[in-house]
């Protein structure tokens, strides 16, 4: 492809604004065109797209916006935004050059054309997995790494509990809390997710969820003298069996709230008493906030990955065509591990 070439480019639309549980025809796949050459005047960048992300955040931008949201959400036939990684195809900015790969925030589409560069960054590491920027080293996997340690103040020989724990950042925390030798518990939808809980991400203990008629009774069998640390991704039932079997001065860290996402009105709870009574921490955590821990996290987890002490898992669709039945898969828990697209090779 010559550099100042149209060329046509695949997308992927939202239709509109989403009510209750999404579907594959709340997004559209539409065919632009684009120019492989940056304009000039601008410091801008043309990428070409290798690997997009589905995130369950992504849900919440899809709704129009309101009290409750802290995204701004997609417009009604925009292209979906979200982490990506991709290769450099043209250059207008000095800290960027063709062939350089980078990751970050980007468009669901073949090609993009990036002006507000300082959502990119380039990929120093090239002797691990590309799609592990939109994963263990990009924004799930810091979420994991600053909620953990920065909310949770952790320490050996505490009690850990977290839902949803194959997922992208579930997995991680299990293992960091396992590294600070933390007695680790995860509650999972499948008898697949519990056994590589189990087996690869060696956790102490694992559960399918849909399988126990009383969240409270299977958490007081995990964990008899209580819960220090509840990493907290699920929200609803969950969250209101965990507050009843947390110790006094526990802390929980929300992440994530999955099953509410899809609700119009979500879940009560009703056990809120337990924060004062047994003097729980709760906060609420958006990442945001710690990308300046990037490059120290970075340090961290790198040489874990390279030395196989740390384990990562993703489940991948090629295509973009396959892109909103992934997204959609989140929300049924159909993902085993980090969900990832394959756009494009290098």
């Amino acid at each position: 492809m010559a550099k100042g070439e149209e060329v046509s480019n695949k997308q992927v639309l939202l239709k509109d604004y989403v009510v209750g549980f999404p579907k594959e025809t709340d997004m559209v796949l539409n065919t632009g065109t684009i120019s492989l050459k940056a304009p000039e005047g601008l410091e801008a960048v043309v990428v070409k797209n290798l690997y997009l992300s589905c995130d369950p955040y992504m849900r919440l931008c899809m709704k129009e916006q309101d009290r409750t949201s802290f995204l701004p959400s997609f417009a009604p036939g925009s292209v979906l935004t979200g982490h990506t990684v991709a290769k450099v195809v043209d250059s207008n900015h000095p800290n960027f050059k063709e062939g350089d790969l980078v990751w970050g925030i980007n468009g669901w589409e073949e090609f993009s054309l990036i002006t507000m560069t300082n959502f990119l960054h380039k990929i120093e590491h090239t002797d691990v997995p590309l799609s592990y920027y939109i994963g263990i080293l990009g924004m799930p996997g810091l979420t994991a790494y600053a909620c953990f340690h920065e909310l949770c103040s952790p320490k050996k020989g505490e009690n850990v509990f977290i839902s949803a724990a194959s997922g992208a950042v579930g997995q991680l925390v299990g293992q960091f809390a396992k590294l600070m030798g933390c007695y680790v518990v995860g509650s999972a939808g499948s008898k697949e997710k519990v056994d590589l809980l189990k087996n690869m991400f060696e956790f102490d203990e694992a559960f399918n969820y849909k399988e126990e008629n009383d969240l409270d009774a299977a958490l007081r069998r995990y964990f008899p003298e209580g819960i220090d640390i509840y990493f907290e991704n699920v929200g609803g039932k969950m969250l209101d069996a965990v507050l009843l079997n947390m110790k006094t001065n526990g802390r929980i860290a929300v992440c994530g709230m999955i099953s509410q996402y899809n609700f119009e009105k979500p879940e009560g709870v009703h056990n809120l008493f337990c924060l004062i009574s047994k003097q729980i921490r709760m906060e609420g955590f958006l990442v945001g906030n710690y990308l300046h821990l990037y490059p120290k996290f970075h340090d961290f987890i790198i040489p874990f990955i390279k030395e196989g002490k740390i384990s990562y898992v993703e489940d991948t669709v090629e295509g973009l065509d396959k892109a909103p039945g992934a997204l959609i898969g989140l929300f049924s828990g159909r993902n085993v591990g980090k969900q990832v697209v394959v756009v494009g090779r290098e």
